[in-house]
């Protein structure tokens, strides 16, 4: 049969609209500008995702259960750095993971001379989430079991660089490209290359649990785990996985990533006290709080948790995305594309903004950040706006980059699931332009539906929506 350019048109938007759009009030646009039912045998067949396990590695504790407990007795993890000299910084705090032992959760100790800490902290969440979602390994097909992670780039170890770099060096203190590649380069451990590449989180995860299925690796950003976990869920919503291992970890608090932060403006300098400096939405935001950690979770088909009897937390039911086009750090003046992230999340749930009463905001103590925020939540609820609940975990543990988003999603769905919201620590002095309900002490809540916002403030936008399960796991 010979298939035409517009029936292939049409083919390729139906399958776009099985998986990806169903709009509220019953309907969706094909190809041709007709109409179609969402209750279409084809719609009403997209396959249902929940969240059967999580894990995390945080400044506020080594488990989920430890960093909730921090979390609601409004603990800050945010202190001077400790890992290295930073008496020359003009940011000398950050939100550092304490007491963490890589050998407590790699099984393959030779694999530590190739995982650097961004590694470990994934590995680490994903054994803690893996374990909570109670799944027997031996009765999964490896080839249904994906990963998606979302990293960041690694910092290569200056100390590690620095045999090679001081062999390449001329007579006058200058780095010599030829000399590096005949001298300076045999001083490097022959594996170094591995310890670099973003995309390392998830093979190592993989090599773990011999996870044979779909395998990618975002990299956006504080946005990254966010995206990796709405990707995942893309992929089991289709059918192409039946489990997927998802999140993302990052350690960034290195001399040169605070040089770049500070070079782009956008760290905060208020040193002392270190566990006042990141306060989202307040008046006296100056910048973010460097931080580190992992958050994983384990989506599964909901078919298929229910027949081994799993309890899934939640739903996840609604992921959107959309990027800021615009020139250098902070000059987008309007929230437009922030809203369409959120709008394109609630679409994919098949609800409208009003079942929506908790955002757990990205909200990173960047003031123009955490401005377009508030408008895009403005944007999207209207007069109802000042009624949902807005709160941002960044005050108690600093951006984790890459990781942010995936601990935001963990933080929402325990906050549904055990009917109380975690506050936004340190908001003190209101904002004007900042005039929601921002949570300023952890309060109990009765939310069914959650969304959770991942804005990197170089553009990259994601949402999520999950819902509350009747008879899930808090």
């Amino acid at each position: 049969m010979q298939i035409t350019g517009c029936q292939a048109l049409r083919i390729d938007f139906t399958m776009y609209m099985h998986y990806h759009v169903t709009l509220p009030g019953g309907w969706c646009p094909d190809a041709s500008g007709l109409h179609r039912s969402a209750h279409t045998h084809m719609i009403s067949h997209r396959r249902r995702v929940v969240i059967t396990g999580a894990g995390m590695i945080t400044p506020l504790g080594l488990t989920r259960e430890e960093y909730w407990r921090n979390l609601i007795a409004c603990r800050s993890g945010i202190a001077p750095i400790s890992l290295f000299d930073v008496s020359g910084f003009p940011t000398r705090i950050a939100a550092e993971v304490k007491g963490f032992d890589p050998l407590v959760f790699v099984q393959k100790r030779k694999s530590l001379k190739v995982m650097v800490r961004d590694m470990q902290f994934a590995v680490a969440a994903t054994r803690e989430a893996m374990d909570d979602s109670g799944l027997d390994m031996a009765r999964i097909d490896p080839t249904r079991l994906g990963v998606v992670f979302g990293a960041g780039m690694i910092t290569a170890d200056a100390e590690e660089l620095a045999p090679a770099i001081a062999v390449s060096l001329d007579g006058e203190g200058r780095f010599d490209i030829v000399r590096f590649g005949r001298e300076g380069i045999h001083q490097l451990f022959p594996l170094w290359l591995l310890k670099q590449l973003p995309n390392m989180l998830a093979s190592h995860v993989a090599i773990q649990y011999n996870a044979q299925g779909p395998s990618n690796t975002i990299t956006t950003g504080c946005s990254a785990s966010a995206h990796a976990v709405g990707e995942a869920f893309r992929v089991i919503a289709r059918g192409a996985a039946d489990v997927v291992i998802s999140g993302g970890a990052s350690s960034s608090i290195t001399p040169l990533k605070l040089i770049r932060y500070h070079a782009l403006g956008v760290l905060s300098q208020r040193n002392d006290p270190p566990e006042k400096a990141s306060c989202p939405f307040d008046l006296r935001r100056d910048g973010f709080v460097l931080g580190e950690g992992a958050g994983v979770v384990v989506l599964e088909e909901e078919e298929h948790a229910r027949r081994r009897g799993a309890r899934p937390y939640a739903e996840l039911v609604g992921y959107g995305s959309s990027v800021d086009i615009r020139e250098g750090v902070g000059r987008l003046v309007t929230p437009a594309s922030k809203s369409r992230a959120i709008r394109a999340a609630l679409t994919d749930a098949r609800i409208d903004p009003s079942p929506v009463t908790y955002v757990c905001a990205h909200g990173n103590s960047i003031p123009f950040t955490d401005r377009l925020e508030t408008l895009a939540i403005r944007d999207v609820w209207g007069e109802r706006a000042g009624s949902i609940a807005v709160s941002s975990v960044k005050g108690h543990v600093g951006d984790l980059g890459p990781a942010s988003g995936a601990l935001n999603l963990i933080t929402a769905v325990l906050a549904i699931g055990r009917h109380q919201l975690p506050s936004t620590l340190n908001y003190e002095q209101p904002d004007p332009e900042c005039d929601l309900d921002y949570v300023p002490q952890p309060r109990a809540c009765g939310a069914t539906h959650a969304l959770i916002n991942s804005f990197d403030f170089m553009g990259q936008n994601v949402s999520l929506v999950v819902r509350k399960i009747d008879g899930g796991r808090a």
